[in-house]
């Protein structure tokens, strides 16, 4: 009996880093009918109802705080709740702290459905409302949505375009990977960045556009519109690495990644949320006692393109506009980041690879300067001229309320950062980074949507 050999495939798509420099370098996109983003955002938006109010907790329809816990959640036991969170960092318990947390077990689908026309590579995206965000409808994925939403555990309509994600025959994956939420506000999330080449033909229906690459970064570089979770899926294409040397070999870089989580003792309880100190739950919100970081609060939406038509769910809302950056510079020639090994209490691991500077300056004012968090002074007082990149994004509007970022890539020289940097941070190149992204919980949400931008910014930076 003669035994069939199996067929073996590249370890490789050789061809697809080339499709994507492609798409990346073509600015004009399929299916606008000649229009511009804008005109097509703003006709969306006048075809559909938005509305997003404020309301008291007791206004929340099948939300409720627990008797004997007091954490928020919805009478179907799925979406998410909102709990307690005890973090203590150090054998000795050198920090710690306690708050509240968005604790959401089920992984969702973030896809991006992806086609060639005319030999170009185009990216199917949406218009999608989210009621946290400012403007509501900005550029999402194809797909974005929790298990509970596309297995329709809110009984409403379909949600579009799943089954290429759901279904391996339907496409080629291009990039599939689960990556990490918001960790200081979600614990141990995770969801999976998916982008899909479709088979055959797609219908393409109302509220999605094709763009290019290049169409998405021209908008990358404005302020709110494209949104959290369509950054993080562009930071998981496989571009081509433009540098092959390094200032530290990924073999060094691994290696210190490793020594970092390995030095960091982190323990992170849920806790019940009517047991959190120093929080004060009210009728429309639960603060800080300083009135810092963050608040819950919950919010009535009416929105005409999503599957259910009305809604009522808790947000957290920041208390000002976060600072995030990459401090950049030349080194032998070749364009580095200064990354920071960060914790944050809700990671699945330790230490992630987050941005040189990821904060609220409002919440560090009371500090003196020695005490204030590493590079943020100096982020906050930079000279214009060497601002690389910038721009307002906004965080992920299905959780968060007007959770907004100043993004930016800062250019530095040794004066300011040398090569040997404090611990806890290490020079690395973008294309390092992108093999990071490749695997999950490497490089945190906010790191990501700067690489997604460092992409977009091509051989400028």
């Amino acid at each position: 009996m003669t035994v069939a050999t199996p067929l073996l495939a590249p370890r490789e798509d050789t061809a697809l880093s080339a499709r994507l420099a492609r798409s990346a370098a073509t600015h004009s996109s399929v299916g606008l009918d000649g229009r511009d983003v804008d005109a097509w955002l703003a006709e969306r938006a006048g075809a559909h109802a938005f509305r997003v109010d404020r309301i008291p907790f007791a206004d929340l329809d099948g939300w409720s705080f627990d008797p004997g816990t007091g954490n928020l959640g919805h009478r179907s036991g799925r979406f998410f709740t909102v709990e307690g969170l005890h973090v203590t960092l150090g054998q000795g318990g050198d920090g710690a702290w306690q708050q509240p947390i968005i604790r959401q077990p089920e992984v969702g689908i973030l896809g991006i459905l992806a086609k060639e026309f005319d030999g170009v590579l185009h990216f199917l995206m949406q218009a999608k409302m989210e009621p946290g965000n400012r403007p509501l409808l900005q550029l999402s994925p194809t797909v974005q949505a929790t298990r509970s939403n596309y297995t329709k555990v809110h009984r409403g309509a379909d949600v579009k375009y799943v089954e290429y994600f759901t279904e391996p025959a339907r496409g080629r994956v291009l990039a599939d990977v689960l990556q990490s939420e918001h960790g200081s506000w979600f614990y141990r999330k995770a969801n999976r960045n998916m982008i899909v080449e479709a088979h055959g033909e797609v219908p393409l229906l109302d509220d999605y556009c094709w763009l290019t690459l290049g169409r998405i970064a021209e908008l990358l570089h404005r302020d709110n519109v494209v949104n959290m979770d369509s950054r993080t899926v562009l930071a998981c294409l496989p571009f081509a690495d433009r540098e092959p040397t390094a200032l530290h070999s990924d073999t060094e870089l691994l290696s210190w990644i490793t020594a970092e989580r390995s030095r960091h003792e982190v323990r992170a309880q849920p806790m019940p949320l009517g047991s959190v100190s120093g929080w004060v739950r009210g009728t429309d919100s639960i603060e800080h006692e300083h009135g810092r970081y963050f608040r819950v609060v919950a919010v009535s939406v009416e929105a005409g393109n999503r599957e259910v038509g009305s809604w009522t769910q808790p947000l957290f809302e920041p208390r000002g506009l976060g600072v995030t950056a990459f401090l950049t510079r030349r080194i032998g020639g070749v364009p580095h980041v200064l990354a920071h090994a960060r914790v944050e209490g809700g990671f699945l691991d330790t230490v992630e690879l987050g941005p040189t500077v990821q904060y609220t300056p409002s919440n560090y004012t009371h500090l003196a300067p020695a005490r204030r968090p590493p590079f943020l002074d100096l982020v906050t007082a930079a000279d214009p001229r060497r601002i690389r990149y910038e721009a307002v994004h906004s965080e992920e509007g299905g959780r968060f309320l007007r959770a907004e970022s100043r993004y930016l890539v800062l250019e530095v020289d040794d004066t300011q950062v040398p090569l040997d940097p404090p611990p806890g941070y290490r020079w690395v190149t973008p294309g390092q980074l992108t093999a990071l992204v490749r695997h999950g919980h490497y490089v945190n949400v906010q790191a990501r949507t700067l690489l997604a931008c460092l992409n977009a910014m091509g051989s400028r930076l």
